[in-house]
C-alpha cells in the first residue's frame, strides 16, 4: 500500500487549566499541528476527534468534536467522535491513518484533548471509576487485586486521601511481579526517577523537577509498592497530528523533509487469558503485529514512548513489547539501559507520569514527542540518530488487562 507520513504535530503543555474551555485546548493545539505542518485549514478534509472525560466533566455528549471543531474553521467535514478510554487519541490517529489509506481524502486531522481537573473532587474521581465494566465493578476489583496475592504490603504504605481504584490494580500487577520475577520496588522507583529527570527538559511537561531514585521512594505513598512520583498525575491538555498521502505531499507542496512515514498502526481489544500468560498480554499481542507490519523487531527500534500510567506500567511494557527478556526489566532499568544515553531511551518526554496524562489527548502526546525526535528537533533530550520510533497507549480494563491498545511504529523522514 502507498505510505501515509505524519506530517504536522501539535500540543499544548499538558497540567491544571481551570481558566481554558476544551474548545481553547483544541484550538490551540490544531493550530500549533497546521502550523508545524504548513498546511491551510481547508486543507483538512476529515477529522476524528478523541475526548473521554467531557460527558461527565461537562455534561457535553454525542457531538464533542463538532462542538470542538466547527467554531475553529472545520465545517462541512466530516467529523467523527471517538472514545476509547486512555487509547482515545492514539485510536483516533489509527482512524485518521485508515482513513487516508481507504482512499476516501488524502488529508485528515486527528486530535485528542481532556479537561480533568477539577475543583470538584467527587465529580473528577466519579470519572476515573468508569474505565471497566461498571455493572460488575466490585467483582472487576477482587479479581485484578487477587493478581499481587502473595505479597503483604508493609504497614503504612497505603494512603489515607482519595486515589483511582486504578492504582489499587496496578500496585497488584507489581506484587505480581515482585512474587513472580522478583522485580524490587527500587527498580520501579528507577523509572519513575528516570521519567522526572526527562522532563526536566520538555517545556509542555507538567512537572519538570528532577528526582533520584530514594526520593522517589521516600515520596508519599499510594498503594504498594506504589508512591507518588510513580503515579501520572490529573492533567488536562490537547494534542493533534496532521496525517496525508503519498500523492498529497506532492499536491500540497508540503514539506518532505519534515515528514513522518508511519510504518505501522495496530489497535487491539483484551482477549480472555491467564493472569500469568504475559505471552498472550494484549500490547505482547499487537506488538508482534506491529512488528511484522512494519517489518522491523525491538531491537531496530531507536527510542520508545509507553503508556505509564504508573512505573510498574512502563516496566510490564518493556517486555511485552520484547525490549527486555521477561522478568528482566527492573534489572536494565535500574542499570539505565531506557535513560536518555542508554542502550533504548524510553519516555523521553517525562512520560505519563512527568509530562501529564489527560487521558483522550495521551497518545497524540506521545506522537508528538516521537516526531519531534525522528525530526532531529527534541532540543536537550535528543536521541542521537534516531531513526525508527515506537509508541504504546493502553486503556481501560477488561478480564485481568488492557480493555484497548494501539502500537505504532515510524520512520524518520528521508534526507
Amino acid at each position: 500500500m502507498p505510505d501515509n507520513y505524519i506530517v504536522g504535530v501539535g500540543m499544548t503543555p499538558f497540567g491544571q487549566h481551570l481558566d481554558k474551555s476544551v474548545k481553547q485546548l483544541t484550538s490551540a493545539a490544531v493550530g500549533d499541528a497546521l502550523r508545524d505542518a504548513g498546511c491551510e485549514r481547508a486543507r483538512i478534509e476529515a477529522a476524528f476527534f478523541g475526548n473521554v472525560a467531557q460527558g461527565v466533566m461537562d455534561e457535553q455528549a454525542s457531538i464533542r468534536g463538532q462542538v470542538a471543531l466547527l467554531p475553529n474553521g472545520f465545517e462541512g467535514i466530516p467529523i467523527f467522535n471517538v472514545e476509547n478510554a486512555c487509547s482515545t487519541a492514539s485510536s483516533a490517529f489509527h482512524m485518521a491513518d485508515a482513513y487516508v489509506r481507504s482512499g476516501a481524502v488524502d488529508v485528515a486531522l486527528a486530535v485528542g484533548v481532556d479537561k480533568i481537573f477539577s475543583t470538584d473532587k467527587a465529580k473528577m474521581f466519579r470519572f476515573f471509576n468508569v474505565g471497566w465494566d461498571t455493572q460488575t465493578a466490585e467483582d472487576n476489583a477482587r479479581r485484578l487485586v487477587a493478581v499481587g496475592k502473595g505479597v503483604e504490603p508493609p504497614e503504612g504504605t497505603r494512603s489515607t486521601s482519595p486515589y483511582s481504584i486504578f492504582m489499587d490494580i496496578y500496585a497488584a500487577f507489581g506484587r505480581q511481579l515482585i512474587r513472580q520475577y522478583g522485580i524490587t520496588q527500587r527498580q520501579m522507583a528507577a523509572i519513575a526517577a528516570k521519567n522526572h529527570c526527562h522532563a526536566v527538559e520538555n517545556e509542555r511537561a507538567q512537572y519538570r523537577s528532577a528526582m533520584t531514585i530514594d526520593e522517589v521512594l521516600a515520596a508519599r505513598p499510594i498503594t504498594y509498592p506504589l508512591t507518588l512520583p510513580m503515579c501520572a498525575p490529573i492533567s488536562d491538555g490537547a494534542a493533534a497530528a496532521i496525517v496525508c498521502s503519498e500523492a498529497a505531499l506532492d499536491r500540497l507542496k508540503l514539506d518532505r523533509s519534515k515528514a513522518v512515514r508511519i510504518r505501522a498502526s495496530v489497535v487491539r481489544s483484551a482477549t480472555s487469558r491467564d493472569a500469568d500468560n504475559f505471552e498472550r498480554h494484549i500490547t505482547a499481542l499487537a506488538s508482534r503485529q506491529a512488528y511484522e507490519q512494519a517489518g522491523i523487531g525491538p531491537e531496530d527500534v531507536d527510542v520508545a514512548e509507553v503508556h505509564d500510567a504508573t512505573a510498574i506500567g512502563e516496566l510490564i511494557q518493556i517486555e511485552n513489547l520484547g525490549f527486555s527478556g521477561r522478568g528482566e526489566s527492573g534489572r536494565t532499568a535500574e542499570l539505565g539501559e531506557y535513560s536518555l544515553g542508554g542502550r533504548l531511551p524510553i519516555n523521553p518526554s517525562g512520560g505519563l507520569e512527568s509530562k501529564g496524562h489527560p487521558v483522550g489527548a495521551t497518545g497524540l502526546g506521545q506522537l508528538f514527542e516521537l516526531v519531534n525526535q525522528l525530526r532531529g528537533q527534541a532540543g536537550k533530550r535528543q536521541v542521537s540518530g534516531a531513526r525508527l520510533a515506537l509508541q504504546e497507549n493502553g486503556g481501560g480494563l477488561w478480564g485481568i488487562e488492557e480493555a484497548v491498545a494501539h502500537v505504532g511504529i515510524f520512520e524518520a523522514p528521508s534526507s
